[in-house]
Formats: structure tokens, sequence, C-alpha cells
């Protein structure tokens, strides 16, 4: 039997429901930060209300229902029953009040987007396929200022403000990637965390990197944002697995 996919006294279900398998599928590649770290989605036309998790709730753990709804102009939502921590708040308010074209974000400190985050020189070459998806698409953080508090959190906002910019690597912090679904994200978030992986990796081997010219990088990128329906997929073949192990993220 798959998990149940419609909730009528529940608005907004489908895309509960997305948000929850990435989630939970964030949870499985070891890409969260114990109870930290946040997902948002927009829910209105301006993007200032949204779906976001529960305060201190594990990744692992997250249902559908589970997920709030936050107003990035109403500070009260702070005192509501599982509102946000202050940075998640301070963070994801502050984007989707700034950033209109920001649907979707997802902020986590995983392994080797935050070690690229650690570097003097943070920057992301495209040596392979999967590293030149994020050629020419990439804002850089250089000015940590702690805690992603009301303030700080309106500072990272503006970094993203080129709508084809959709990965923030904040430095000495993590990583923060938006788009226009959570398919969409997800998808982005996957994909670069694995190209992070292949340049740490490769700088590891102490050995010169094979660069690719900007022309062909460009060229890859282009084709692999035309490429059809791949995040859709992608998600979709997530959620079937966790249909087939009976898992409860859809409830």
């Amino acid at each position: 039997m798959t998990a149940p996919r419609t909730l009528p006294n529940i608005d907004f279900w489908p895309e509960r429901v997305d948000l929850a398998a990435a989630f939970r599928w964030t949870a499985r590649m070891n890409m969260h930060e114990g109870v930290a770290n946040h997902f948002s989605l927009s829910i209105n036309d301006d993007g200032t209300r949204f779906l976001m998790n529960p305060n201190q709730k594990h990744f692992a753990r997250i249902r559908a229902s589970d997920l709030i709804v936050v107003d990035a102009y109403d500070p009260e939502t702070l005192a509501g029953p599982d509102a946000p921590d202050p940075t998640a708040w301070g963070l994801h308010g502050a984007l989707h009040r700034l950033c209109g074209h920001a649907r979707c974000a997802m902020h986590v400190h995983s392994i080797h987007a935050t070690v690229l985050a650690c570097l003097q020189d943070p920057v992301l070459p495209p040596i392979d396929q999967n590293c030149a998806t994020f050629f020419n698409r990439i804002a850089y953080d250089m000015d940590y200022g702690g805690l992603a508090f009301e303030e700080e959190g309106a500072r990272c906002a503006t970094l993203l403000d080129d709508p084809q910019k959709k990965v923030l690597i904040m430095g000495n912090h993590g990583v923060m990637v938006i788009g226009d679904t959570v398919a969409d994200t997800f998808n982005r978030l996957y994909y670069f965390e694995r190209a992070a992986e292949t340049y740490i990796r490769a700088l590891q081997t102490g050995q010169p990197l094979n660069v690719l010219s900007d022309d062909i990088a460009e060229k890859t990128a282009q084709e692999l944002e035309s490429y059809p329906e791949q995040d859709v997929r992608h998600l979709a073949e997530l959620k079937l697995i966790l249909d087939e192990e009976k898992s409860n993220y859809a409830t």
C-alpha cells in the first residue's frame, strides 16, 4: 500500500508531500545538520508566506502534516507552536521578502559544500559535467557575520538578487540553494553537493586540474538547464522508493 496522497483538510498537500520527501532524502544522504538547517517553499503569489520545517525536528522524521506556515512579514510567527528558530526566520524570512524569484529555498551544512565554503578561494571550477552545471550560476559570500539572525539573513538574501545565480556559497557556513519548485531546488542541491565532492576529491589528489573552457562550461550549463524533466523525474523516483519502504513522510 502506498502512502496517502490527499488530506483535504490541509492546504497545499502536494507541495507538503514533495517537501517532506526532500527532507527525508536529504537526511538519508547525510546532508543534514542534526536538528538544524531549514527548507522553505512559498505558497502565495509574492512568496512571503511559506511552508517550513518545525523547529528542532530531525529531517528524517518530518512528515507533510508537520510543516508550518510562516509569514515573512509577521514576526509573531516566532511565538506560534513549533515556530522556526530565529536563524531560520532571519535567513528564510529575508530571502522570501527580498527575492521573489526564490520560490523554494534549501539551506544545509552538507559536508562537501561546507568544505568548499571554508576555502580562501571557494570558487567551483568546471572540472566535470556536474561542476559545469553551476558555471556563472553561483553567488559567493565572503563576509560571514555570525548566526543568520535577521540582519545577517537580509545581508545574505541580497547576494541572490541575480535570478541566474541559484546557489549561494555561504563562506564559513554552508550553502543556500533556491529554485522554482521543490523538485527543481532539491535536484540542484543534490548535484551541487556531488559537484563539490568531485572538486574536493580532485584537489586531494594533488594533481593538476583539467578545467573546461568557459565556452564549453557555459554550453554545458545551458544544456542541463533545458534538459527535460530531470528534476521532476528525480523527485518522483525518490518518492516511489519512500512509498515502497512504507515511509510515513506523506502523512
